[in-house]
């Protein structure tokens, strides 16, 4: 895996859903979460500039899933379900982006990812 600055497409199964996403890492950044919705879904994610994410078609057919502190935005195809990319809590100004969702990307090829503490988020924390 590169860090290699590099800008993405992803889809969802159905194709409804494209995105384009600009990574200032490349695919260095691929991690696993174990926060309650990332151990659930259990893809892997890299990270991209918020700012530099764009919907390039079916923007009226994502679904928005939000919960607690509201901060974390999680984006879903409406017809097929597969969760394409997702606000970050930690810093709203990232983006994570599904690794099993970009054009040309082998998820198998990411098996060993390192994993983020989303358990001990520090907002959950009193």
């Amino acid at each position: 895996m590169t860090n290699t600055p590099d800008i993405r497409r992803a889809s969802c199964h159905c194709g409804t859903v494209v995105i384009e996403a600009y990574l200032p890492d490349g695919m260095a950044s691929a991690s696993r979460c174990d926060c309650s919705i990332c151990r659930r879904r259990g893809p892997g994610a890299v990270t991209a500039v918020a700012a530099q994410v764009k919907v390039l078609q079916g923007q009226d057919n994502l679904g928005l899933y939000t919960w607690n502190t509201h901060v974390a935005k999680h984006y879903f195809c409406k017809t097929c379900g597969i969760y394409t990319h997702h606000q970050r809590r930690s810093n709203p100004a990232e983006c994570g982006i599904n690794i099993g969702c970009i054009e040309g990307i082998d998820p198998r090829d990411y098996a060993d990812l390192p994993w983020v503490d989303g358990i001990h988020h520090p907002c959950d924390q009193s």
